[in-house]
């Protein structure tokens, strides 16, 4: 398997006998190179040794030496570049685009490591390398989930510029929209994305100050002010009046259906209207919302100014339909630290990318430290395999590593994964 051969040659897993190219030329390695994940050779910048002529360029992983011409690579200059071939199975030789005879080297995957790793892919225990976990030293646990943060970091950071990119590289725009999808809490995000990108921020911006109008912005926008209600109350009405009036000023686009909301399973407090109240209440409140959020220097000033409730309205409802016992709709300590971990701490990371600035990537890092981990079944699954979870970072690292490591069975990219095949 060519992955399993990738791996081998990446962690020098070599016979104890002296390597040699199948022409019997003796190969040293010096450094196996720098894994490639884009187009073109295996490993960039190998160093080696081929008959005691040093040799630096890149080296290509094949199952079988034809993969070699069944790809391509014979006509492709972009292979010209490789130095060595390393193949599981030497059944032809191979050439550059030049007619130049390429070193090629077999090498076999040792039956320890294939055995470990059949062993990984076949259990039906999950996490499968947790008979390990336990027993790894703990600087080898930090810093693989240090680097997993940095890796998450670094994803959402791509995130958040590809939705730069589709508005206008507007980064209050952008923020409120991902704050909005956050405030979605799962069950609601991808609808409440759907909403906020197409909001008409300049728009709301001229009657920010009126308060009664960003709600109507709001929730007519969502298709929460269509319905018909025989025993409307004033506000409703209100709402819709001032909704239709701002249609028609500023020729909006036809809102969301109602029936993109879900409701099912939900609690009243995370009702759509509930939730989109709050947000139409900050976006009133903080004019500057981006710029404030980043220049706060502690997680506690943040969360000052995400503290928000919803309008007096909303004190006695959850929707427009009866009323509710008296209630302050505020947002809460958890709920404020899922905003911060998901929303604020990104941005915080991806905005000190764009400026340059150590200063926000650090602030990142320390905000996301000093959060306690998140609670769900991804941190539980590992917390029981052994391997203690502490901290918002390290329940970040651990949903890094489900979603791209553990969930594609992609065992040879991960530490642990290395750990449990070097037992034996």
């Amino acid at each position: 398997m060519e992955q399993l051969l990738h791996y081998v040659w990446k962690h020098k897993i070599f016979p104890l006998q002296v390597l040699r190219t199948t022409s019997g030329q003796p190969v040293e390695v010096i450094d196996p190179g720098l894994p490639n994940t884009n187009a073109g050779p295996d490993f960039f910048n190998a160093k080696l040794k081929i008959d005691g002529t040093l040799w630096v360029g890149n080296v290509e992983v094949h199952t079988q030496a034809s993969d070699w011409l069944r790809h391509g690579h014979d006509r492709d200059r972009a292979y010209d570049t490789v130095i060595l071939h390393v193949v599981g199975e030497s059944n032809c030789d191979v050439y550059r685009t030049n007619g130049e005879l390429v070193p090629q080297v077999l090498l076999p995957c040792p039956e320890s490591v294939r055995q470990r790793y059949d062993e990984l892919r076949q259990t039906e225990i999950y996490p499968p390398c947790y008979s390990i976990l336990a027993s790894l030293p703990k600087l080898t646990v930090h810093s693989w989930l240090s680097a997993l943060q940095v890796e998450r970091f670094e994803q959402k950071a791509r995130a958040i510029s590809q939705r730069l990119e589709r508005f206008n590289r507007h980064w209050e725009d952008v923020f409120f929209i991902t704050l909005a999808r956050n405030f979605g809490f799962g069950l609601n995000g991808d609808a409440f994305e759907a909403w906020a990108g197409r909001l008409p921020f300049r728009a709301v911006d001229k009657h920010r100050d009126n308060l009664l109008q960003v709600e109507a912005f709001f929730l007519g926008q969502a298709g929460l002010l269509e319905e018909e209600l025989p025993d409307a109350d004033d506000y409703y009405l209100k709402l819709r009046k001032e909704f239709a009036y701002l249609q028609h000023k500023f020729e909006l686009p036809a809102p969301m259906t109602a029936d993109q909301w879900r409701f099912l399973r939900l609690r009243p407090g995370n009702f759509p209207h509930v939730r989109l109240a709050q947000l139409a209440y900050l976006y009133h409140k903080e004019q500057s919302l981006f710029s404030r959020i980043m220049e706060a220097e502690t997680l506690e000033a943040v969360k000052k100014i995400l503290t928000i409730k919803a309008s007096a309205y909303w004190e006695e409802h959850f929707n427009f339909k009866k009323a509710s016992p008296r209630q302050e709709k505020r947002v809460g300590e958890g709920a404020l630290n899922l905003i911060a971990i998901n929303t604020v701490i990104p941005f915080l990371y991806a905005y000190g990318l764009h400026k340059a600035d150590e200063v926000l990537c650090d602030r990142a890092t320390r905000f996301l430290e000093s959060l306690k981990a998140e609670n769900n079944h991804v941190t539980r699954l590992w917390d029981g395999a052994g391997l203690p979870v502490f901290t918002a970072a390290d329940s970040q690292a651990l949903l890094q590593l489900q979603k791209e490591y553990c969930d594609k069975k992609d065992c040879l990219r991960c530490r642990f994964g290395y750990e449990y095949l070097k037992c034996k």
